[in-house]
């Protein structure tokens, strides 16, 4: 078995963990290959050797790891797909953040995941992507997001006018801060704390959801993820920020942002006791009462 690790920054606190994690990995005579940015980070805290392979991109990576270990938190997990990008390489996420949704193993049961891993004791799941196609290339070849595509405004005090469109059919001139389309791993994360709803990571649907919208009765609207959405901006803002989970672009509005899911897919590992239902329950804390 090979094992590529990914990570973006290491503190003093976590560094005993991820000592423990190499360490496990070599009792278990897997190879390992770094990602060189971590491993520069890396040797400042921990004893590894210096021989040790190390990757930068894709193409140094996708012929190199059956499993990509993603350090850190869900932040960094969704850094890992423009690395991953349609390799198919299931991440595996170690949590040393807070909430921990997609990096589910938290770092005091490393020794017992990866010894799951070895033992095969895991399923793939399987995640949907959003694809962003604009004339201008705004993102590169790096156009998708696991989690959201979010257009922002720019200046404290403005408004945007979103105007969106689904298969060609207009839906909704939106006078809101913005506008979020979330796959259902995205459901969890910025349109819940916009008032979403929770999809199933199976479900075959995007959620528009609106930041802050003026109108009241405006609401979340769930459309299946085989749709085509295309959203303008109109009126007196000029700019605006446009998101792909946490990398973000300043554009104008002379774009127009078209919206599709991704032709590939991000295989998460879930260990044979995780289930997506308690991770809801375990993250968002439900049922917490003296009751039960």
């Amino acid at each position: 078995m090979r094992v590529a690790l990914f990570g973006k920054v290491i503190s003093s606190e976590n560094a005993a963990c991820i000592q423990r994690l190499y360490d496990e990995l070599n009792r278990h005579k897997i190879s390992t290959i770094i990602y060189e940015p971590f491993l520069h980070k890396l040797k400042d805290f921990i004893d590894i050797p210096n021989d040790v392979k190390t990757f930068n991109d894709n193409a140094e990576l996708k012929n190199s790891a059956d499993f990509l270990f993603s350090i850190g938190g869900d932040g960094t997990l969704l850094d890992t797909i423009t690395i991953i990008q349609d390799s198919g390489i299931p991440v595996f996420g170690i949590n040393l953040g807070r909430m921990g949704f997609l990096s589910s193993v938290s770092k005091d049961h490393i020794v017992a995941a990866i010894d799951k891993l070895v033992n095969k004791r895991f399923n793939l799941d399987k995640r949907t992507l959003l694809r962003l196609e604009t004339t201008e290339h705004i993102f590169g070849k790096l156009n998708y997001a696991m989690n959201e595509f979010t257009v922002y405004k720019k200046f404290p005090s403005s408004m945007l006018k979103i105007e969106a469109f689904v298969n060609d059919e207009f839906l909704n001139s939106y006078w809101a801060d913005g506008l979020i389309i979330a796959t259902p791993t995205g459901s969890t994360a910025y349109s819940l704390s916009s008032g979403g709803p929770i999809i199933l990571p199976m479900s075959q649907n995007f959620v528009i959801t609106p930041i802050a919208t003026h109108n009241l009765t405006v609401r979340p609207v769930v459309i299946p993820d085989n749709s085509k959405i295309k959203i303008k901006i109109v009126g007196r803002s000029k700019e605006f920020y446009v998101s792909l989970d946490s990398r973000t672009e300043v554009t104008d509005s002379d774009t127009e942002l078209i919206i599709q899911r991704e032709d590939f897919m991000i295989n998460l590992v879930q260990l044979d006791d995780e289930s997506y239902f308690k991770t809801i329950r375990d993250k968002l804390m439900w049922g917490l009462d003296l009751r039960n």
